[in-house]
């Protein structure tokens, strides 16, 4: 696929998921049918909560990761800048979209260079490319190069069967795909992150990536962005948007997903995300077992507008976490995962 070709699909993807309904989640997160039981006395001061963690051995203020987002190289570099600002001003990690466009062009007009380590110095950073390339030629090289590119400290590698397989000219040969991830796992000198993009990890999955050398999972559940749907408004005709619109409702719901993976997985590094609405949501997804959560098309719009607007959005959600667990008597994200949570009915 040319450059241009993979610069428009980038472009229709931004688009898509900021104006249509149809790339809304069909499938439930599953966080909707789960509450926590109310403490009337938390005897707790709200503002001495402790929503502090860490991430490859940095601080981090709350447990948040802005999670990977994308778009044609005309609109990336503002939106990643806005990204890097606001994580640096908040202190919470940043993951940045597929660098696959970025490697293949050196970076130019992506955003994705070292600036981003400069306007987000003391943060977790983490690279970006796609599991399908790295048995399209994608390895070591690129991998370092893609770390290299923002100074990141981790690198993400994205699983997206799903969206390639209903997609246009989509990457369908995924055959040694853990095999390379478990080679360059053994190699790559920074930790590696795998996570799908929205269909969820299930246990068996997440347990063949942590044997193959992976450090962290993020489990990206069936409740945010519907990429099924995103790639059938993409269709060039009745027959693909046709297959793309069955998988509409596909996936492991986010909070399935966490909670499975985390029982099969008691000591992993989990990253919770898909479906993350709020801090209530966030708070959820941290009782199940997510040591940090991510949001990515939620404070999409914001990201186009400014680092404020992106700082704002995280401030509300983040003030919501703390009240949840000034509400459910936690004074800290080890008491939060251990307090009640009830199913509803």
């Amino acid at each position: 696929m040319s450059e241009t070709e993979l610069t428009t699909r980038k472009n229709q993807h931004l688009d898509i998921v900021l104006a249509s309904q149809r790339a809304r989640p069909v499938v439930a997160s599953g966080f909707e049918c789960l509450h926590f039981e109310h403490c009337a006395l938390p005897e707790l001061d709200l503002a001495a909560v402790d929503l502090s963690t860490s991430l490859f051995g940095k601080p981090l203020a709350a447990p948040l990761l802005i999670s990977s987002m994308t778009g044609g190289a005309q609109r990336a570099e503002a939106i990643n800048h806005h990204l890097a600002e606001a994580a640096e001003e908040l202190g919470i990690a940043l993951a940045v979209g597929s660098q696959r466009v970025a490697l293949e062009r050196g970076g130019d007009g992506t955003g994705l260079t070292r600036e981003l380590r400069r306007l987000a110095p003391s943060v977790p950073l983490l690279g970006n490319i796609g599991a399908a390339q790295l048995v399209q030629g994608y390895g070591v090289d690129q991998a370092r190069r893609a770390l290299e590119m923002i100074d990141a400290d981790a690198l993400i590698i994205h699983l997206n069967p799903l969206q390639e397989a209903v997609q246009n000219r989509g990457d369908r040969n995924w055959c040694g795909v853990l095999s390379a991830i478990e080679r360059l796992a053994a190699v790559l000198e920074a930790p590696l992150v795998v996570k799908e993009v929205g269909s969820g990890l299930s246990a068996r999955v997440a347990r063949q990536l942590l044997d193959a050398g992976v450090a962290v999972l993020d489990v990206a559940g069936a409740g945010g962005t519907n990429w099924a749907a995103v790639e059938s408004e993409r269709a060039v005709n009745a027959h693909q948007r046709g297959v793309a619109e069955a998988f509409a409702n596909w996936g492991i719901p986010t909070a399935q997903a966490i909670a499975s993976v985390r029982q099969a997985c008691p000591d992993a590094i989990l990253i919770g995300s898909g479906g993350i609405a709020n801090g209530i949501d966030a708070a959820k997804a941290i009782r199940l077992g997510a040591n940090l959560v991510g949001q990515a098309a939620a404070v999409l719009e914001s990201a186009l507008i400014s680092s404020e607007a992106v700082v704002e959005h995280f401030r509300v959600l983040t003030e919501q976490l703390r009240i949840v667990c000034f509400c459910t008597g936690s004074a800290n994200l080890a008491e939060l995962a251990q307090t009640p949570l009830l199913r509803t009915p």
